[in-house]
């Protein structure tokens, strides 16, 4: 969802006058909920059985009725490719997809390999049969609107857990959706400590998604029991709203964690960012926006079996991850730090901000 955002500002300013419908599933509507480039938001109903049936017949209807000159569709799965074919428009963009190409009238070629571009890029692919020209990350960034009330919500969070402007936020994301993607858990405890001892005013939130929603409550128990009198410093909660999320992230001096839509989150502020990749090539997935805000990558380097399609861990115990030194981790999020400061973030980039596009190795 977040890879498909720059997608909708090249679109705007190619087409101005166009009429933009956006066609998303609730979990993920707050992603798109306020896009200014976007004149209509449908939810498609994320129901099973007989109801999701009822459901994808009604949209089907709906979009036909409305209609479309494009239906461009960005997911690729059998349900999008569905409702694409059935909105009647005069074109239908798609992927090169087995089963499913007959239901577009433009189809673009999908790389099967795991090729070092990104996935905004393999996104913007999509865009070629409209003449929509070359992508570039400081024009198109990927977005995600600000929200009034998860602003607030954070903060006053952030307040109730003690957290002034004295203290320096750092906000830590600990799970990811597989195991190819999880940094282990001993790793983050000694980046956690190691970051409250060389500063004890700093205050590191960890969170943690639903594939793994006990990972920050474990990280942060034996983390404090390290830290000892400086334990109230590591902080967890209840998983967040994606809005609180980003809210939260924006409030940080550094956010760190790895390949997942929490990071890519993040990536819509302009906050400083230390990505962990594992099986996952910087190319294809580091933070896509303007590059003069700070994003460091790190990574296990060259690897024969890296990148991997992540089904099975050839070596068997996940060295792409298991190899990365929480010294590394630390090295960076201090850089990262340095980087600039949160009152000035927001504006005009400082003059000793450092502009690190992308570093990895």
């Amino acid at each position: 969802m977040v890879f498909t955002t720059p997608l909708l500002s090249a679109l705007r300013r190619h087409q101005p006058d166009a009429h933009l419908t956006y066609v998303v599933e609730p979990d993920a509507a707050a992603i798109v909920w306020g896009n200014p480039n976007i004149d209509e938001l449908i939810l498609a109903p994320r129901r099973s059985g007989l109801h999701r049936l009822q459901d994808d017949v009604a949209l089907a209807r709906r979009l036909n009725d409305n209609g479309y000159d494009v239906a461009i569709d960005l997911h690729g799965g059998p349900r999008s490719a569905f409702l694409a074919w059935a909105s009647r428009a005069a074109r239908r963009i798609g992927y090169d997809i087995t089963g499913r190409s007959w239901m577009y009238t433009d189809v673009v070629p999908r790389a099967r390999q795991l090729m070092p571009r990104h996935s905004v890029m393999n996104q913007w692919d999509l865009l070629g049969p409209l003449g929509v020209p070359s992508i570039d990350p400081a024009r198109d960034p990927v977005h995600m609107p600000d929200d009034a009330q998860a602003a607030h919500s954070a903060d006053a969070q952030l307040v109730r857990m003690g957290v002034g402007p004295e203290h320096v936020l750092i906000v830590i994301h600990v799970s990811a959706s597989t195991r190819f993607k999880r940094w282990p858990e001993d790793s983050f405890v000694s980046l956690v400590t190691a970051l409250i001892e060389h500063d004890p005013a700093r205050r590191v939130f960890l969170t943690s998604g639903p594939s793994d929603a006990k990972a920050a409550q474990r990280i942060a128990d034996i983390a404090r029991t390290r830290l000892g009198t400086m334990a109230d410093a590591v902080l967890e909660s209840r998983q967040f709203a994606l809005t609180e999320l980003r809210a939260l992230i924006a409030r940080a001096g550094v956010y760190v964690g790895g390949d997942s839509g929490p990071l890519h989150i993040a990536a819509t502020t302009t906050v400083p960012i230390v990505e962990l990749l594992g099986p996952t090539l910087a190319e294809r997935s580091y933070p896509w926006r303007d590059p003069r805000w700070f994003s460091e990558i790190v990574d296990p380097g060259a690897l024969p079996c890296r990148p991997c399609h992540q089904r099975t861990c050839v070596p068997g115990d996940f060295r792409c991850l298991t190899g990365i030194g929480y010294e590394r981790v630390l090295a960076a999020t201090e850089r990262a730090l340095a980087s600039t400061s949160r009152r000035d973030r927001e504006g005009a980039p400082t003059a000793n901000e450092r502009r690190i596009p992308l570093v990895h190795g």
